[in-house]
């Protein structure tokens, strides 16, 4: 008989609202983490002096570490146990925030990109784990209202986290030094001590960013958490699906992991394109363009609630996915096609942004909307199938890159607004595909065409 132990839902109160404090504040660092990347682009785009598409790298670094990592994340949380994995992914982060300090020092793109894989990885752990404890610290009858207090705990720090950012790292001195260098008053040895003294202001956040996720960790393995066998959870699900099909035979899944990875995929070209398409209007990093992402996860942020509020009980959630990715598609076609000169928030820019901006709203319930409908009915592939919804994450990692290619092709004969603006076509297929998958895709039970 196993000595481990079995899944035990938490039934004490106070065990219970600790419990959720803790998951809350790694829900946290999972946004923090992640959407801070979102200003990352453009800021090692001037500091290490890199092309567009090195620049794009930064984002791919970072996301591919969740194609390459869901699937043996799985087998060693399956090993070790949820907590200890979770100690070791915020572990793995600590390395790879710390690994921001020589990268810094020496202005080593290289290094940069090295430690935002690390960084990726420990998330792609910790987001393998996270999901059953949200499940399992109280009754399953109330997990919904637990995964949305968690929830907002991301969304939260996807607001502030340009913001902190900005505050830390880009400091009122380095803001005229940056005008400076976009300005080229600085070229040769003059240029290289400029930049220098730029990217070494994110070695002292991030080395506490590492001794943070180190101290967390530690927490994170001896807290009240419940431990969570993840054998008895394989088991419950293979008494609940007995046929020997494959994972690749549930077409709902498969189409559901690739409308994740277009979701994914088309928030960050959003989100991580918006601040250097406003420089192609004239604004700055340094001045008012550097909230434009805080802007977008505000109005995510803001969609959060509102599906808290009507989600089930005045809308359904298929119904949602329906509605927000039908507006995402709009968008997409406004940002493509509209023109005119907008003064708004202390920027004058092109209309065309804002509705960019404005597609963080409906993004808010894409990701809940798509989840339940593609692993609904996968028994005991259940966590397999949640692994593949893990690896569409890497969406953000790849669409920028295809984005970008889009770019290149038109820059060559316009200007880079102009070439921009173009490349933002490749969201509305995407948008189209997720209506697709959530009036009709989420039904197909089988890839054989049934004859009538």
């Amino acid at each position: 008989m196993s000595n481990r132990p079995h899944i035990k839902h938490v039934s004490d109160k106070s065990t219970t609202v600790k419990s959720m404090i803790i998951l809350a504040l790694l829900y946290f660092i999972f946004g923090l983490v992640s959407w801070v990347n979102t200003i990352l682009i453009p800021y090692f785009e001037l500091t290490l002096q890199l092309s567009r598409f090195e620049s794009y790298l930064v984002t791919f670094a970072f996301y591919i570490a969740y194609l390459i990592m869901a699937i043996p994340s799985s087998f060693l949380l399956n090993r070790i146990g949820y907590k200890r994995g979770m100690m070791y992914g915020l572990w793995c982060m600590a390395l790879g925030a710390l690994l921001f300090v020589p990268a810094a020092y020496w202005r080593i793109y290289q290094v940069f990109l090295l430690g935002l894989f690390l960084l990726g990885v420990g998330l792609a752990i910790l987001q393998s784990a996270a999901n059953p404890y949200v499940t399992i610290v109280g009754p399953i009858e109330s997990a919904a209202k637990r995964m949305s207090i968690v929830g907002t705990g991301n969304k939260l720090a996807g607001v502030i986290a340009n913001l902190i950012f900005a505050a830390v790292v880009i400091r009122e001195s380095d803001k005229e030094l940056m005008r400076q260098i976009e300005d080229g008053v600085y070229s040769g040895a003059d240029l290289d001590a400029a930049l220098d003294t730029l990217i070494r202001g994110v070695m002292t956040p991030y080395l506490i960013l590492a001794i943070a996720l180190f101290l967390f960790g530690i927490i994170i393995r001896y807290s009240v958490l419940p431990e969570l066998d993840p054998s008895v959870v394989n088991k419950r699900s293979e008494e609940d699906e007995k046929s020997n099909k494959s994972i690749f035979q549930y077409p709902a899944l498969i189409l559901g992991v690739i409308a994740m990875f277009f979701h994914i995929g088309t928030q960050m070209i959003a989100l991580g394109t918006s601040i250097q398409y406003a420089g192609t209007m004239g604004e700055s990093l340094t001045g008012p363009a550097q909230n434009i992402p805080s802007i977008t996860m505000l109005l995510t942020f803001a969609g959060y609630f509102l599906g808290i509020a009507l989600i089930p009980k005045y809308l359904k959630q298929r119904n949602a996915l329906v509605i927000c990715a039908s507006i995402n598609l709009l968008l997409s076609v406004l940002v493509v096609a509209s023109s005119g000169t907008v003064n708004f928030l202390g920027m004058t820019t092109d209309v065309s942004l804002w509705f960019l901006v404005m597609m963080g709203l409906p993004n808010a319930l894409l990701y809940a909307g798509i989840w339940p409908l593609s692993i609904d009915g996968l028994g005991r592939h259940t966590n397999l199938g949640a692994a593949f919804l893990v690896m569409a994450l890497s969406g953000s990692a790849i669409m920028p890159i295809v984005y970008n290619a889009f770019y290149e092709m038109k820059v060559v004969s316009a200007t880079s607004f102009e070439a921009m603006k173009y490349a933002y076509w490749i969201l509305i297929p995407c948008f189209a595909y997720i209506v697709w998958f959530a009036v009709w895709g989420y039904r197909i039970k089988s890839w054989k065409r049934v004859k009538s």
